[in-house]
Formats: structure tokens, sequence, C-alpha cells
């Protein structure tokens, strides 16, 4: 499912870069850590599961890929200096940062504890800024680099809400405008930031192989192609971002939703 894509195009060649992808021990981090391995990219994996991150080298590695794997909680700085540091002790460089790292656990917001609140945003939204900060100081001496910012269509504004998910929003909409404000900043070193917004996907973390028929039903209804995403669609686009094939994008934000949002 997720071996060596022989159809990836030349033109999103990433052979020489290194690029660093947080939450990468499964899902959408894994299917992102492959795909750009596959495009010839050298693979830091970033995660606080560091068995699934041996995994998913492992299987980079077999398709003739490079990978290293280094232990973080993108909440904590001294983690992410950690991440950067391993990084450039083994690949001399950074061009590439995908935040993807991210928790959604569902919580009535009347009901919901400051502490819970604050654990979100730590990960989901200052994580981001940690590891874009520490990235692209990097990035700036090189005059190079692309920011992929993984949002979700549950941004506010443009997007939707979800109900129990107050927190995990509020870090969704801040990670768009946050990527707004340092794709301004960072656009004189020629470092891009953009953000993908995913609708429904299948990941591990929201699986609907034990659903019942009703609440799928309920759940593809404001879908307009009646089904979730694939973590290797995601990857699509984040490969896009990477590359330079997008080299006028920064700023932007990508909605990958089966049509959600349009309906």
């Amino acid at each position: 499912m997720f071996g060596l894509n022989k159809t990836t195009p030349k033109f999103c060649d990433l052979k020489g870069k290194v690029a660093i992808i947080t939450g990468a021990a499964k899902g959408m981090g894994k299917a992102d850590s492959i795909k750009l391995a596959n495009a010839g990219a050298k693979i830091v994996l970033a995660d606080i599961d560091l068995a699934g991150c041996q995994s998913v080298a492992e299987e980079i590695k077999k398709n003739r890929g490079e990978a290293i794997v280094v232990k973080c909680d993108t909440s904590k700085k001294s983690d992410v200096d950690n991440v950067v540091a391993e990084t450039l002790k083994k690949f001399g460089k950074i061009d590439i940062l995908v935040n993807n790292a991210g928790i959604f656990p569902f919580e009535p917001f009347l009901q919901m504890p400051e502490a819970n609140f604050e654990k979100v945003i730590d990960i989901n939204l200052k994580g981001y800024f940690l590891m874009a900060q520490a990235c692209a100081k990097e990035m700036a001496k090189q005059k190079y680099g692309s920011i992929v910012n993984i949002s979700s269509i549950a941004m506010g504004q443009v997007g939707v809400g979800f109900a129990g998910l107050t927190h995990y929003c509020a870090s969704k909409g801040g990670i768009v405008a946050m990527s707004e404000a340092m794709a301004l900043e960072l656009a004189p070193f020629n470092i891009r930031v953009n953000c993908i917004a995913p609708g429904a996907i299948d990941t591990p973390g929201a699986s609907t192989v034990n659903m019942d028929p009703k609440q799928m039903e309920a759940m593809l209804a404001p879908i307009p192609m009646k089904r979730k995403g694939r973590s290797e669609e995601i990857a699509n686009a984040v490969l896009f971002l990477a590359s330079d094939e997008s080299s006028y994008m920064t700023g932007s934000v990508m909605i990958v939703d089966g049509g959600w949002v349009a309906g």
C-alpha cells in the first residue's frame, strides 16, 4: 500500500533534498514520508512513537531511500531543537518541513478542562510554530526552503466547524493564520510556507472499519464524492507543495476534501 510509487512524476523530483516530517509514525505522516522518499528526498521521521517510525524507516530503506528516526514531542522546544540538530548532523541541511503531528480528542465544550484545551493547542499549534521557527532559521542560511503545514477544513471561515472539537478547530484555524504571516516574513529568504486542509481522511486515528452503516452514511452525507480520502491523496498534495513545481505558491491553503467545503 505504501510501497514504491513508480508513477511519481519526474517533475516532482526531490533528489538531494532533506525533509523533516512530524507525526511520521502512521497515517498521513507515514504516507508523506514514503511519498517524499520515493521522490528522492532524505527523510527525518519525527514522532513520539519510535517503533512506528522505525517501521516506516525500514520500508523507505527497502526501496533504497534514506531515513533516520528521532523521537520528538513537538510541544517541547528541547525535542524540536534535537530534531534539527540530528538532521544537520546526519544530512547537513534542511530543505523541507512537513508539520503534520496533531491530536483530536473529542470533548464537549462545556465540560472541556483548561488543561485539555492547552494540550491540543500546545501540540497542534505551538508545536508547528516551534518546528517551523527552528527549521526556518536553518533554511534562511541557504536561502531556500519549503514548509508545508497540515491544517484541516475544520479551520473556520471558509472551512467548517466540528462539535466536540473546539480546541482542535482553534488550532487548525490558527495554523492557517500563522502560515500566512510566516509566508510574508520568510519570502525574502526564498522560504515558502503553505497549508493543506484535509477533509475526512481514513487514517488509523479516524478509521471507519467498524463504523455503523447509518453513522457512515451521516458522515459521508456532506461529501460530494461520498467517500473518505486516503492518506496517499494528501501525500500527493504534500509532494507538490514540497517540490519546486509549486515555486510561485506561498501563503496558500490547498483544500483536499472530496468537495466538502464546496458543498
